[in-house]
């Protein structure tokens, strides 16, 4: 039978405690939104209790909206033992659930706390009953229950001997909906997750237990995997695996696996993943490594010719990772292991149609520059092909003539340059904060007064400079610019960072053109 699994994105509170990150009010209001509506996670844990007024105001604003669209028992925030002040001041948000944290091995009792079990469990029972008391959903974290397990595993079942509710029938104000047992440390490994599992699901089998893993050994995703073999009902995850340390489980990477190996259920709306990837990305500031399952940047992208080659040939080389599935589409990279499949396969997609003779030479001049170690792209391509074929630049519609750009102490950079569009020369100068801003600033002014267009809006600037530290080293350029309802990214290479970007932008200019 396929199980269904809840899934508990933590991105806002636990993803949030990724060195260097903190999300403004109304950056986590537009991430909860998406998680909750576009993405349909069962539920979100938005922030911990009493941290400032910027958590309570983003809290409240969540709560707010999640009420509108009747799921305000999706959204959870952290709350400690703490004679009630967690419960009001969720309670003042407008929140409905509260993730109780308390102390799930020996250790942190009675070190932390300086407490005994005893004391320990009477307060969080005094916590339970007043958050029922006050209306609120309680799930009970029992924070370094991995440690407590390996350690002290009597402590641990002392603690849920008094809190499950089969257990304490005589107490109806104690109730947990769900106990969450987090690998706090991330030291855990997939054997020992089902060890440990099996032993709470034989001692307590009526109970909703969550697992909720840190990546410290890399074993998060493993770990998720192995908790839902033993009869795990939810997992804990975040976006893009933020989270403290080495993060927490990549929501991307436990969804499918969830789905593909284990045909497990779930309410995740994959085809939401890529862009939920790339906002948080954004708002976080933390880049996604290209590699990364299912939202890295090449994972979609095959590299090797005979790779290509068997795409053509039945789909030799495919998997159940569709990028269609993800909102998404499979790329073939461009370089010297490209060979004549990845080429065609590229000429395919912009519509060119060359004879085997002309993509054996185009294949040629690719490797070529792979051998330089010079990115090729598929932007590039039509240029290389134009090349190829003796057809140089003279027949861009946009051309760049000259240009002079400046920079002195005291003053603005400042650009001037001449331009010829459709046949027609241009003149425009400009200043700007740098010269590459006084340049765009300038062609901005021709496409305006003379030929009364829009010019497109820079989306993204990205330089690269590959590493060998001699002074002529190569600049790579990647700008990303807003065009009609997408994104148009081209790429610039030069010795000379602004006239790499200057290289993008007429790749860009002549690509519109063309379009037009």
């Amino acid at each position: 039978m396929s199980p269904f699994i809840e899934i508990m994105d933590s991105t806002l509170r636990d993803g949030e405690q990724t060195n260097g990150v903190s999300f403004l009010p109304h950056e986590k209001l537009v991430m909860a939104r998406k998680l909750l509506y576009d993405l349909n996670v069962d539920r979100i844990e938005v922030a911990s209790a009493r941290v400032s007024e910027g958590e309570k105001e983003a809290v409240t604003r969540i709560c707010r909206f999640a009420a509108s669209i009747n799921r305000l028992e999706r959204v959870e925030v952290l709350g400690f033992v703490d004679g009630g002040k967690s419960v009001d001041w969720i309670c003042e948000c407008g929140g409905k659930v509260i993730n109780l944290l308390c102390k799930g091995s020996l250790k942190h009792c009675t070190h932390q706390l300086h407490k005994t079990p005893e004391e320990h469990i009477a307060d969080i029972r005094k916590e339970i009953a007043y958050a029922t008391e006050k209306g609120l959903i309680v799930n009970l974290y029992l924070e370094d229950w991995s440690n407590g397990m390996k350690d002290s595993p009597e402590y641990v079942y002392q603690v849920m001997d008094a809190l499950v509710p089969h257990k304490n029938s005589q107490d109806a104000n104690i109730s947990v909906k769900r106990f969450m047992l987090p690998d706090t440390l991330g030291v855990m490994n997939p054997l020992q997750v089902i060890e440990y599992f099996r032993k709470m699901m034989k001692r307590y089998p009526t109970v909703h237990f969550d697992f909720h893993a840190h990546n410290d050994y890399d074993l998060a995703v493993s770990n998720s995997l192995a908790a839902v073999l033993s009869g795990a009902k939810g997992l804990h995850v975040t976006v893009n695996g933020l989270g403290e340390r080495c993060g927490n489980a990549p929501l991307a990477s436990v969804q499918a696996i969830l789905k593909d190996q284990f045909h497990a259920k779930t309410n995740i709306v994959e085809s939401q993943l890529n862009d939920l990837s790339r906002m948080v990305e954004s708002f976080s500031g933390i880049s996604v490594a290209p590699n990364q399952p299912i939202v890295g940047e090449n994972v979609f992208t095959q590299v090797a010719g005979v790779h290509a080659d068997g795409d053509s040939k039945d789909n030799l080389y495919y998997n159940e990772l569709m990028p269609e599935r993800f909102g998404r589409k499979r790329e073939y990279a461009l370089g010297k292991n490209s060979g004549r499949a990845n080429i065609s396969k590229n000429l395919e997609e912009l519509g060119l149609e060359l004879t085997p003779e002309q993509t054996r030479r185009v294949t040629q001049r690719i490797t070529e520059l792979g051998d330089k170690k010079e990115i090729v792209t598929q932007d590039d391509l039509p240029y290389i092909v134009a090349d190829v074929l003796k057809h140089d630049t003279e027949n861009d519609r946009v051309k760049l003539i000259s240009y002079v750009v400046n920079t002195s102490y005291g003053l603005k950079p400042g650009a001037n340059i001449r331009v010829e569009i459709n046949g027609k020369q241009y003149e425009a100068g400009a200043t700007g904060d740098g010269q590459y801003d006084a340049f765009v600033k300038a062609l901005r002014y021709i496409y305006k007064k003379y030929l009364n267009r829009t010019f497109p809006i820079l989306a993204n600037y990205q330089v690269t400079i590959p590493p060998g530290g001699r002074t002529d080293a190569l600049v790579q350029t990647v700008i990303s610019w807003h065009y009609h309802d997408g994104i148009l990214r081209t790429r610039g290479l030069d010795a000379d960072q602004t006239e790499a970007a200057i290289k993008a932008t007429f790749k860009m200019l002549n690509i519109v053109e063309n379009n037009l």
